[in-house]
């Protein structure tokens, strides 16, 4: 082993390394939310709108973009909630240690509740792309339209059909909510965590992290929302 692979070994196996990989991590997430709400948001711009993103995303750099996004952000998913899982119970194991098993049952509560959560969305998130990108389990990869005068595949009317099924619409807006919940804690934390939060910024971080965490709420459930409960498109 190198020096430079020991010391990265340590920097991953101590509790502060772990902690920065999951703020890391998180803020590749946090902007990955972003960019597929705005993306995903198109769909009311209209059929063309909407396609002409999927087919940008599925063709840009011969195909080979959307696949790296695809490892990272898959990748970033797993790293974050495996590290979460383990800072957890060091946690846990150091408070049973030094205040006993009572005063951890009270004091992992909320942390229990990142991990619940995480995981929802960790399932969550194998489903929706077994769903919507691998199409599995339904006849979406027979949904094909013009656009420019090319047959691309019709996003639009996938997402249509998908959030018209009521089981998908519901787990959809069940999953953002645990989202919504994870968010409004983790974006604050992970500033904290990367060395940006203070005692004056922490409220502004606060904040910041519950309105990040309800614009993204909204923006996606309004899809499913419009989709089933008001038969968009009309």
């Amino acid at each position: 082993m190198t020096a430079v692979t020991a010391s990265l070994f340590r920097f991953y196996d101590s509790s502060i390394g772990k902690k920065i990989l999951i703020a890391l991590t998180g803020t590749i997430l946090v902007g990955f939310l972003l960019g597929h709400l705005v993306g995903n948001l198109l769909i009311f711009a209209g059929r063309d709108a909407i396609n002409e993103y999927g087919h940008f995303l599925q063709t840009a750099g011969h195909g080979m973009l959307v696949w790296i996004a695809r490892v990272v952000i898959f990748g970033s998913i797993i790293l974050h909630a495996v590290l979460t899982i383990q800072v957890t119970r060091r946690n846990r194991a150091s408070r049973e240690q030094k205040y006993g098993k009572e005063h951890t049952q009270v004091a992992s509560k909320s942390s229990r509740m990142m991990i619940v959560s995480g995981l929802t969305i960790l399932a969550f998130f194998i489903y929706h792309i077994l769903h919507f990108t691998a199409r599995k389990f339904n006849d979406y990869d027979t949904y094909k339209t013009l656009l420019d005068g090319h047959e691309v595949h019709d996003v639009y009317r996938m997402v249509i059909a998908g959030f018209s099924w009521f089981p998908a619409a519901a787990f959809y807006i069940i999953a953002m909510v645990l989202l919504c919940s994870h968010l409004s804690h983790g974006v604050a934390s992970m500033f904290q965590t990367l060395g940006l939060g203070t005692d004056k910024t922490r409220p502004l971080f606060e904040k910041l992290g519950k309105a990040y965490a309800l614009f993204i709420l909204v923006g996606n459930c309004s899809i499913p929302i419009a989709i089933y409960c008001f038969n968009y498109p009309r």
